[in-house]
């Protein structure tokens, strides 16, 4: 398809989605397309649609458009958006059925909480998304006892957590990070650096004698060796990213210290992104570091990708 043209289609939840350029105010299908939306024959279109215009259900003037197309010697009809969800109520295949389902949940919780979002097209869309907020904050009395600033800031800060979540209910978090760069460590880096920090936190009393200290020879040189290896000359992870997410996982995870294995993995991906020079400190709080290593210690193995993509994610 040209890439300016709209692609409708059905997700494996039963839920329309589009694909393109969505600028228009209306998205439009003929006959072939709807039936391959909806898994059914041409001819069952065609019988729905002429009920649907007879019994006026759907304004014919406003939702039916003549266009022209390639390889086509006469104008092809063309079906408002309106006209394509009639359809989908009135077909039993099961892709239909499936569609209905879906529009019935959607219906219902608009209907029971006063509104519905689709996060993908909010994520697409999100500086008018604010703009939209802060125009209905403008809207509000001047005497409301809603704090317009607070609300605004509230909606700002979970918007990205709305996706986030999103995404990792449904492990479609990405699998790549950003930055593509040599970062020159060894395993003997690392462990001075941790022994430093032994020293430290010893002074503090803060840590015991055995913290930081290996179940076996080389436990720790194994984690950094998995984290950095390659195979044909490239990286098993090419990114800086995915090498410090998976050196906290394993870090933490695979336990190679008697004790202190949550704290120093939680250093070592500091340390990491440090000498990788793309720590943001005022982002990346100390509290946000806390959670995610106790996620990641508390986390099942069989999310393992799902954990990394979520850190990664944080990372972006």
């Amino acid at each position: 398809m040209n890439k300016k043209e709209v692609v409708i289609y059905q997700t494996k939840t039963g839920s329309i989605e589009l694909k393109g350029d969505i600028r228009k105010e209306n998205i439009w299908a003929n006959q072939k397309q709807i039936s391959q939306l909806f898994g059914i024959d041409r001819t069952v279109v065609t019988k729905h649609i002429n009920k649907i215009i007879r019994d006026k259900e759907i304004d014919e003037k406003s939702n039916v458009q003549n266009m022209h197309i390639a390889n086509s010697d006469k104008p092809v009809k063309f079906y408002s958006l309106d006209v394509i969800l009639a359809v989908g109520y009135r077909t039993n295949s099961k892709i239909a059925i499936n569609f209905r389902k879906w529009a019935t949940k959607t219906l219902k919780s608009h209907i029971t909480e006063g509104y519905t979002l689709n996060k993908k097209v909010i994520a697409r869309n999100y500086d008018k998304f604010i703009k939209s907020v802060e125009d209905v904050k403008r809207l509000l009395p001047s005497n409301s006892s809603l704090s317009t600033n607070d609300t605004l800031e509230l909606i700002k800060f979970f918007a990205g957590t709305w996706f986030s979540l999103d995404a990792y209910d449904k492990s479609e978090f990405s699998k790549k990070g950003l930055t593509k760069k040599q970062v020159k460590i060894t395993a003997n880096d690392l462990n001075s650096a941790i022994l430093d920090l032994k020293k430290n936190l010893l002074y503090k009393k803060e840590a015991t004698d055995i913290f930081a200290s290996e179940r076996m020879k080389d436990s720790l040189k194994g984690i950094v060796g998995n984290v950095l290896q390659g195979f044909g000359g490239k990286d098993l992870y090419p990114t800086v990213e995915e090498k410090a997410a998976h050196l906290l996982y394993f870090v933490v995870k695979n336990h190679p210290f008697v004790d202190g294995n949550k704290r120093s993995g939680a250093f070592a991906f500091v340390w990491f992104l440090n000498k990788a020079r793309i720590l943001n400190k005022n982002e990346f709080t100390p509290e946000a570091l806390t959670a995610l290593t106790i996620l990641v210690a508390e986390s099942n193995p069989k999310d393992k990708e799902r954990i990394v993509g979520l850190i990664l994610n944080l990372l972006k």
